[in-house]
Parts: C-alpha cells; structure tokens; sequence
C-alpha cells in the first residue's frame, strides 16, 4: 500500500486516479482505519485541486464516519472509486489485473506460440478490437501487414482497452511478412469462408493465423500459403448475413484455438 506522504507527492490528476484504485484496493483486502482516514482526508484535498471546487464529496466524508462497517464499507469504497473514476472522465474495467501504477499488468499474461496476421484491416476499432482478443487468448505476436489500420490510431487504443501496450506487434510490408513467415517455420491457416468447420478443425499447438481485411478477406497470395498449410478455419453461421464482424469473428477463432 503506498504510503500518503508518497501519495501526496504525486501530482493532482495522477494523486486522485491513484486515491481512487486504493479505494478499490481497501474494498478487496481491507486497510487500517488511521490509513483510511488519512486517505479519505486527502481525496477531499485533491478534489478541490482538481474538480469542480462544487463537487460533493459528501461520499467521502461517509467513509469513515460510522455509518458504513465491514461488507458495507467495502461496497462504499468501492461506489468512491467509481465516482472518482468518472469524475476524471476515465471508463471504468471493473476485471482487469493492475499494477500498482495502475497499468495491465503484463506478468499476468499466458503467452503462447502463436502469431497473428493482420491482412490489411482498415478499421482502427477493429484493430484494437483484435488486440483485446489476441491478449486475452494468448497471442505471442502480431503482425499489421501496411494498409492495416494504425493500432496507435485513438480509435483502436479506445478499443484495445490497453492492449496495444501488452501485446507485441510489427507493422511490416508484405515482402517483409513472408520473409518471418518463412523464419518462423510454423503451420499457417487462414480464418476464411470455404473450409473445416473451426468445431473440428486441426488447430497447431504453435502457428500463424491469418485474419483478412474487412472487404476482400485473406488477399490471394497469403490465402495460397494457407491453403498449401492447414487451409482454412470457418464459422459456420445461419443467419442472414454472409459474414460477421472481422472483430468479433476473431475472438470466436482465438477462443477455440487457445482451448484447443
């Protein structure tokens, strides 16, 4: 647990988001009521720095005033780090494993060997929409074949929720990408219309899969390395439409794969 002279050195923004995940921390595991109340003084000092000097930090003053013990502190606890977050205008990831700066904390990853190819997808959401997936389900490396959307782009950072920073990637040209493919020297398939059903498909316990563009899917000349490889894994759907989300379509891959 910091201490709150070090607390207090911090500046206003950076003290106040770090008040609020001690919050969240003393909701978990509990603090000593002097270190609360120290805590508690100095939320309410840094709100005036750094909100509205209108802000009702009534919530606050509640925590240690008696009126919440034992699971009702904790849920108080808890709603001020809530309210704290959203005053500083940040979202909220109520399961994500921090550091004590606050940060994804990368030690907590499963890194298996396993690579993603990115071919040539333009949407920036749909790109750190795929980052969260290939951290969630274990992904060594990612490559952004140029043409990809940037995955620094603000829309793919919003929907990466921090993944960008976990998980490794390389923009490379496509002359380049089949030069690592060729050192990495593992199967490759494509996540593509037209082959086994991913429920029966013969996932590598280390490989490449490719993930195409929005449009066009797997460009021609990656699909031909595919298909000489494990080919390709589908979705099989039965609905209206004749694809879905690249997106969402990934995490069904990845899922399978990784419990595979």
């Amino acid at each position: 647990m910091m201490t709150i002279r070090k607390l207090a050195s911090m500046k206003g923004r950076s003290r106040l988001r770090k008040i609020a995940l001690l919050f969240r921390q003393c909701s978990v595991s509990g603090c000593d009521p002097h270190y609360l109340a120290s805590l508690v003084a100095l939320a309410e000092e840094t709100v005036g720095e750094v909100l509205d000097s209108d802000y009702d930090t009534a919530f606050l003053t509640h925590l240690i005033d008696g009126t919440h013990e034992g699971d009702r502190l904790s849920l108080a606890l808890l709603d001020a780090y809530y309210l704290l977050s959203a005053a500083l205008g940040e979202t909220v990831a109520d399961w994500d494993w921090e550091d004590e700066e606050g940060a994804l904390d990368q030690g907590r990853r499963i890194i298996l060997d396993r690579y993603l190819i990115l071919d040539r997808i333009r949407s920036p959401y749909n790109v750190g929409s795929i980052f969260r997936n290939a951290d969630a389900f274990a992904v060594k490396r990612i490559f952004l074949i140029e043409g990809s959307a940037d995955p620094e782009h603000n829309r793919a950072l919003r929907t990466s929720r921090g993944t960008v920073a976990t998980v490794d990637h390389e923009v490379v040209t496509e002359d380049r990408l089949f030069e690592i493919v060729r050192a990495l020297a593992l199967p490759l398939f494509a996540l593509e219309s037209g082959g086994v059903d991913i429920t029966t498909f013969p996932f590598p316990e280390a490989g490449i899969a490719v993930i195409g563009g929005e449009e066009v899917g797997v460009t021609p000349s990656l699909l031909r390395l595919c298909d000489a490889s494990l080919g390709r894994a589908t979705i099989m759907m039965g609905g209206t439409k004749g694809s879905l989300n690249v997106a969402s379509a990934s995490a069904i891959m990845l899922q399978r794969w990784y419990t595979s």
